[in-house]
Order: structure tokens, then sequence, then C-alpha cells
């Protein structure tokens, strides 16, 4: 029988309940949230004259948590509206409820004997089938269902959540020995394909696998920082995006999880008896722990933790950071290590760390032993905690944002370096490392000449396909052999089945003429030779719009035909998008912000990733969209008119999408902004499956017979609508709301939008509008307020963004 969800119960409501409920909401999935009913009345509700009886008092708890999660920033919801898709209640009025859900999941206090009771209660509603599930990330899963039904324990099972839900990638399944096989490939299934989470199956072992392994190399860290001379501001620098790491590193990434919450982890591990006895004191707690923790200094929830933000005799915000030998606050500049500086030149972090292990300061020696004790812990893991190293990797890049596993890493460096690393840093490798390197090329991977990556299996002591590699396509792994075409800033592969892939690969995915290159030789290639283009890349984002370096360069030179000739060349290429013989197809993901909005809006389809943060925001630098986006705004408005509509409010609220530089927080509300469009386009949830889902939607074009469209033409309202936009900016104008430069960019927007000087409503085509719209970006260029806005954009090192 084939398992649906349509409605979960989640038990708990405070913060990682709230996530929870949030991202199955987000999935559009009915969500029921329970607390407890509050042991007393607040101040509030006692002048109000409310009793303990009143269901507003009995389910104040949930509510007030589901108010936080409509709140929270970044937003838990793709889409406040989503917010509709939650309902509350308390344990004893609405248990009963669960017998018409689907799947509970329980995110209760981190007590054996709560939990448990919980259960009872979840046993006497809960119909035979139903999925029951944990989120605790410290109590041994088996220890939870002593004394459930057989029924009940076949289909539990842990699912462990990292916080915030919505953002971080890792579900860890973890069975009893109780739990059907087949509900545990559901969990797994069920997590990747519609949660959009890299699932992970893990063993009841202690912290399961990410925790165990994350929270060792942070304790490794506390242990170290003072032998090696180094503060704490030192320590993030040298742990965060250089190695490929979230930008919280080290420690702030302590402040932002909570001190306690790491200290119970750690303290977890070490009571377990099973941790051995060469890694047992790097769970011991440094004396400037217990001191934090004695005097709650335990992160952002207290204010302070190692770092601490006050402001100073002027009033200006500061960050100070704990001073580990006195234990008191101070202003740590940042130190400067000569490692650093010989990897400026390496793009991919994983890339840099044979150069960063091989220095001679205080940075380089931190590697050595940061990575010598992860890679000798790491093995020692396998398999304890994991029987495949892969879900290792798997789990420390989806739950604690690293670029790289460990094995991963260890590989870039070399395994015979790795175990000479472990050895400098006081540990011995795992005797199965030792085989491994005995072998003839050793590494932990290999990739085949098809993309297909494979892992060395410990027990088998041979190499073995990652399972479900089908679902995604991986650009690193066909880089190598599928690679057709490439120049400085993008590169052409052949993703097979007759589709071919496009792909972005200057700094930041900025737009250049190197990538408007490409992509026309993707799009001759592809009209040549193939079926569709797949425009996609794999970096942290799509793009973050057009080259600035370029733009202000030719301005400053007041190089107008040059200038000009290149507006007009990325025009065109937005247009061969939009009208090639073959259909196109866009995957955004992450920033996607102008020149990349347009080149979304003109594909024939966009596959978007949930998490993608998309707008026009040429305004924020002193222009106006200058790549079809003012004129596709202006078609889709138009064209999307019916009879009843006011016109002016519409075509208003698309010169606002613009003229306020609206990005959407998520790919949900780029339907809402009219970037992506009702029933043409598509949102996937996992963006390793964002590749694979745009092919085969291209490949479907294809074999239904795709026809290059036909050029369109459209209505525009001329002088009357924009005499009403001029009264707008006027107004804007007098109340202070804005600025003479920006009054002059919303009215070059505006007569771009209403076809410029026409007299009345007349049809004019797409290049019509295409060179108002450069005509009016020229203009704008020429403006000294505009070229000081790019330059201190470019200072900055910030993308296109207001």
């Amino acid at each position: 029988m084939k398992r649906r969800i349509k409605h979960v119960t989640v038990l708990g409501s405070g913060i990682m309940g709230s996530g929870i409920a949030a991202h199955f909401a987000n999935i559009g999935v009915e969500v029921l949230m329970l607390d407890i009913v509050p042991f007393e009345l607040t101040e509030a509700e006692t002048k109000k004259g409310l009793t303990k009886e009143d269901k507003a008092v009995r389910n104040r708890i949930a509510t007030e948590n589901l108010a936080k999660l409509k709140k929270a920033s970044p937003a838990l919801l793709y889409a406040p509206k989503f917010a509709d898709r939650i309902s509350v209640g308390n344990f004893d009025d609405d248990m009963a409820k669960i017998k018409n859900t689907d799947w509970i999941i329980e995110v209760v206090v981190e007590r054996l004997d709560i939990k448990k009771s919980v259960y009872e209660q979840i046993e006497k509603h809960r119909k035979p089938g139903t999925l029951v599930s944990s989120n605790t990330s410290g109590i041994p899963i088996h220890l939870l269902t002593e004394g459930r039904s057989d029924d009940f324990k076949k289909h539990f099972a842990g699912t462990h959540f990292f916080n915030p839900v919505r953002y971080l990638q890792l579900l860890e399944i973890i069975p009893t020995p109780d739990t059907d096989p087949e509900v545990v490939k559901f969990y797994m299934d069920y997590g990747s394909k519609f949660l959009g989470k890299t699932t992970v199956e893990a063993k009841d072992t202690p912290a399961f696998i990410a925790n165990r392994i994350g929270v060792f190399g942070i304790m490794n860290l506390f242990q170290n920082i003072k032998k090696l001379g180094l503060n704490v501001s030192d320590v993030d620098k040298l742990t965060g995006p250089v190695i490929g790491r979230p930008k919280s590193a080290t420690f702030r990434t302590a402040d932002v999880v909570g001190l306690d919450t790491l200290v119970m982890v750690a303290q977890g591990v070490h009571q377990s008896g099973s941790e051995k006895e060469k890694y047992l004191d790097q769970f011991v707690m440094p004396d400037y722990i217990d001191f934090m923790m004695k005097n709650k200094w335990l992160g952002s929830k207290t204010e302070q933790g190692f770092f601490k933000k006050v402001k100073d005799d002027q009033g200006k915000s500061q960050i100070l950071g704990l001073n580990l030998e006195t234990l008191e606050y101070e202003l740590q500049g940042k130190g400067s290590f000569p490692t650093l500086e010989m990897t400026k030149t390496i793009d991919r972090p994983l890339d840099r760390f044979k150069v960063l292990i091989s220095g001679k300061d205080k940075a380089a020696e931190l590697y050595r032993k940061m990575l010598g004790a992860l890679f000798a812990y790491s093995s020692d893991k396998v398999p304890e905690i994991s029987d495949e190293i892969y879900k290792i990797d798997d789990a420390m890049r989806a739950g604690f944002g690293w670029q790289n596993g460990p094995f991963e890493i260890w590989d870039a460096v070399g395994v015979e370096k790795g175990i000479e690393l472990a050895k400098e840093a006081g540990y011995d490798v795992a005797d199965w490392v030792k085989e491994l390197a005995k072998k003839d090329k050793a590494s932990f991977y290999q990739v085949s000449d098809e993309g297909k990556k494979s892992f060395f299996d410990e027990k088998a002591d041979n190499y073995k396909a990652i399972p479900g590699q089908d679902a995604f396509i991986i650009l690193d792994n066909i880089r190598k052999n599928k690679t057709l075409w490439s120049n400085s800033g993008s590169a052409i592969q052949d993703l097979g089945d007759g589709i071919i892939n496009f792909e972005i690969r200057s700094k930041m995915n900025s737009l250049g003429g190197e990538v408007l290159d490409g992509l026309n030789r993707a799009i001759d290639l592809a009209e040549e030779k193939y079926d569709g283009l797949v425009i996609a890349n794999q970096g942290e984002n799509f793009s973050v719009g057009a080259n600035l370096a370029m733009i202000l360069m030719m301005a400053i030179d007041q190089d107008w035909d040059d200038l000009n000739m290149a507006i007009a060349y990325f025009q065109k290429t937005m247009m061969r998008v939009r009208y090639s013989a073959i259909p196109v197809v866009v995957a955004p993901h992450g920033l996607t912000l102008g020149g990349g909005c347009e080149m979304t809006m003109h594909a024939d389809k966009v596959v978007a990733a949930a998490e993608t943060y998309i707008g026009l925001v040429e305004f924020g630098v002193g222009v106006i969209p200058g790549g079809g986006g003012s004129k596709e705004f202006t078609l889709r408005t138009m064209k999307q008119l019916h009879k009843d509509d006011v016109k002016n409010n519409r075509l208003r609220d698309a010169f606002m999408n613009i003229a306020m530089a609206k990005v959407a927080t998520s790919a949900y509300e780029a339907y809402d902004m009219g970037i992506l469009q009702e029933g043409k386009d598509l949102v996937v949830v996992n963006k390793n499956r964002q590749i694979a889902e745009a092919k085969r939607n291209a490949l479907l074009m294809a074999e239904h017979g795709y026809t290059q469209p036909i050029q369109e033409k459209v209505k525009v309202l001329g002088q009357n609508a924009l005499g009403m936009f001029y009264v707008g900016t006027d107004q804007m104008l007098t109340g202070n709301y804005i600025s003479e430069h920006d009054k002059k960019i919303a009215d070059k927007l505006a007569y771009v939008m209403v076809g410029g000087s026409l007299s009345e409503a007349t049809e004019v085509t797409e290049q019509y509008l295409l060179n108002l719209e450069r005509e009016a970006f020229l203009q704008l260029c020429g403006e000294r307020k505009t070229l000081e806005r790019i330059q201190h954009m470019l200072q900055k090192g910030k993308p296109l963004r207001n």
C-alpha cells in the first residue's frame, strides 16, 4: 500500500517543534502542533478574566510559539500564508485528534520519563500503521519504545532534524531493531524527495553521526586554542569560509547553538561508556568552559558567550571576544597569517588544504592538529557510528554546513599524508585505513568516467557505488569527462540523453562578456546537435547579476558606444534564451539577482530550488534592469490583465517590485511577485535533485515536440499611465521618502514600462521596449550618483543588492 502524508502531528511547539511544523507546512502538509497546558495564568490573562479552563489559556503555549514562528528571522516559512496550514492545541484536550494523522513527531523535553508518558498517550489514540518518530538528539532510541505495542515499535524511529529546520539539510534516520525495514525506507525516501533533506541512516549510538563528529571537532579546538596561542577571533577566521565551512566557523557557531547544548552533547558522549580511552580527554570541559557555564555565558540566548556585542563611547556597536586566559572581553584584531595569503588564488576550499597544512605559522599548525585529530577520529568511528564513510561525509555537509566531509578532505591531502597528520597530532588511524594506504592509488572515493561516485567499503575491502545517485547530477563528478567547451567564466557539459548544461563559473557567478559568449555558444551547440539546454550550476549562488566592475569602467571612461553594445548583447542573449529552437530550462538557487533574475524570467521553464532568493535589484545601484527585466515585467503584466482589472494598478504593482528592489525570500514568494509563473514553473525542495529535474523537464519538452515561440506584441498604456507614475514619484519626493536621484531612476523606469512617449495605448514589439530600457540604462549610468553607488558596492565586495 502506497503511504501518503497528508497530515502530521507535532508534539511540542518549542524551537525544534515549531521549526519542524513550519517545514511540513512549507511542502503543503496540514499540521497539528500541540503542547502542554500552562500551569498558571499570566497577568494579562487574569486581567481579561480568563480561567485555566478557557481554550485561549489551555492552548497558550502552542499559540505563542506559532506566533513566534510567523515572525522568525530568517523566516521558517517559505511564504507567510503557509502558516494557515498549522493549527494548534494542547496535549490534554486534543491528543485524541492524532487518530486522523499520518505521522506523529515527538519533540518534547529531553527526559526519558516524560517522553515515555507522552508515548503512553499516543498509544491510546493512534490508529495502527501510523508513523511515530522522535526528534531526540541525546536519548538512545531503543529505550523510547520500551513497553510499547509491536505495531508502535514497527513504525517507530528517530528522525533527528537540525536547527533551523528549513535551512539545515540533514535528517538523520535512526531505526531500532524492531523498526520495519519498509518504514525505514519510507522515512529515508520521504525525507529526501518531499522534505528536501539529505537523509542519512544512522546507528543508535551517542550523538548519532553529525553531532558525534562535529562536537569532537569543536571540543578538539577548545582543548588546543590556548596551547597554540590563538584567540577566538583568530580561530573563527581560520575555520570558516576559507576551509569551506560557514561564516560562523567555530566559536560563533557555539554561541548560536548554545554552549549548554554543546556541553550536553559532549557530556553525553563522555558518560556513555562507548568512547575509547584515547579520545575521552577531548570530551572533558576545559576550565574556561566550566567558568562560562557557571556564569551562564551561553551565547546568543544569554547575549554573551565567546563573543559579546557592546556599544563604544560613540554609541557604535562593536563585537568583543572573550580572552580565554583572563576571562574578560576585549576587542580582538584578527591576526595575519602568511599561510592564508598563499591560498588567495585558489578558488575551491577543497584545493586549499594541501597548502594550508604546508605552512610554517600558527595557522598551519592549527590545521595540522585539527585535521589530524579529525581524520583519526572519523576513521575510528567506522563502523561504530556508520558502516559507510559516505554517510559521515553527507552528515557533516548537511548538518554542519561543511562543503566537504572528513574523508573528502582526507582524499584532497592524500591518504598517506592524513595518516602522518594524525600521528603528528598524537593519534593513530584505524587499521582499515592503514590497509587502504597500501593499495595502488589509495583513496576513499573514486569517480567513474560516467560521473558515478564510489566509496571504499572497509568490510568488503573494495569500492562500492554510493546508492541513490540516479536521482542526482553532480557537476563536479562529470566535469572531467563530459565538458564539451569552456572559457574563463563558463562551461558546457553533456548531461546525456540529448541535453546539455551551461554552467556559470565566474567570480560570484557574475554575468560578464565571457559568460554571455558561453551562453550563446551553448544555445548554438544545442540547436545544432542536441535536443535541449539546461542552465544550472552548483555554486553557492546561481548568479549575483551583471559584472559591475565592467559597467563602472566603461561609464567612467564615457565609452558609451561600447557600453551600449554590451547592454544590447546582454538583451540579445536573453532573447535567445526565450526564442531559440530548443527548450531552455533555467535552474536558479540561492542568490539570483539582477541579470540572474532576467535570465530566469526568459526561460521556457524554470526549475527553482525552494531556497532561491530572486529579484531585480538594479535600482539599488542607481539603474533600472537593462537585460530585459523591465520589458519582461511589462510584458507579463499586460498579458495577464483581465477585463475587470484596473490596468494602472496592475502595472504599478509590477513597477513597485522593481523600484523597491524586492527580493523573494523563497521560490514560493517569487510566484507571488510574478517572477515565477504558476502552472509553468516548478519548485524543488531538495537542491541536490534540481539539475536532474531540470534535465527531465527539458527532455520532456523536446519529446513533446518543442517549437520555437513566435515573438508577440504587447499593449502598453502610454502617456496617461505615465502621468500617474510621475504624480506618485513627486509625492514621494515631497514627503522625503526618496531622493532626487531615486525619483530620476523611478521616472525612467515608468517611462519604459508605459512604452515611452506614446500618446495612447499601443501595441509594440518586445524590441521596442528593449530599446527604451537600454536607453534609460545608459542615461542613468552617466549620472554621478549612480557611479558613486556602483563604486561603493564594489568596494564593499557585495553583490548587486539594495
